[in-house]
């Protein structure tokens, strides 16, 4: 946790999806061979919301929010196939959500639909999973071709809310789950 000028603590979150094993193990693996130094702190995921600056007095209300997000979606299931890049905008290569995009969208917008989460986002969202981030371009170029024919599908029945410690790790903070039983009006949301 950092002071702002203000003198109040503010601390950086992320909420993601995390790849269960045997899935989660092979791409953040894949992500360390890229040479990618991030692998060791990020393991594999799909992000709903990026580092986000908040303050620390809001996260009470965050974790209701995120709460009642959860409560308002039903499990689903991601497909990964293949691999794709943001090159040359960003040096990034990820492996593609196939399916499960519709779910992770309505995710995504729901949990920015907080007011405590004051979030910038530089880009339109589009999940996916890293595994190279800002290496050289020959690793960007090997990981692309490495993970082409990469293929998976798993149940997501959750998210999690990560806060960055001091150490440069994301510590899980909160487990969300999904709930298999909506309303007609959260359905429609």
């Amino acid at each position: 946790m950092r002071t702002d000028v203000a003198g109040a603590l503010r601390t950086t979150i992320g909420v993601a999806i995390d790849l269960p094993d045997p899935w989660g193990s092979e791409l953040t693996a894949a992500r360390l061979a890229a040479g990618d130094p991030a692998a060791a702190h990020v393991p594999a995921h799909v992000t709903l919301l990026g580092p986000t600056e908040v303050a620390a007095a809001d996260l009470p209300a965050i974790d209701r929010h995120l709460a009642e997000v959860a409560r308002r979606h039903a499990p689903f299931t991601v497909r990964l196939r293949g691999t794709g890049t943001f090159r040359p905008l960003t040096q990034v290569v990820f492996v593609a959500v196939a399916a499960g995009i519709g779910e992770c969208e309505r995710l995504h917008r729901a949990v920015l639909d907080a007011a405590e989460i004051q979030a910038t986002v530089p880009y339109p969202y589009h999940p996916h999973v890293t595994v190279a981030h800002n290496v050289a371009p020959e690793r960007l170029d090997a990981a692309f071709a490495d993970l082409a024919g990469y293929e998976a599908a798993f149940p997501v029945d959750g998210f999690a809310l990560f806060e960055h410690d001091e150490s440069g790790r994301w510590r899980p903070c909160a487990q969300y789950r999904l709930s298999p039983r909506r309303s007609a009006a959260d359905q429609r949301r």
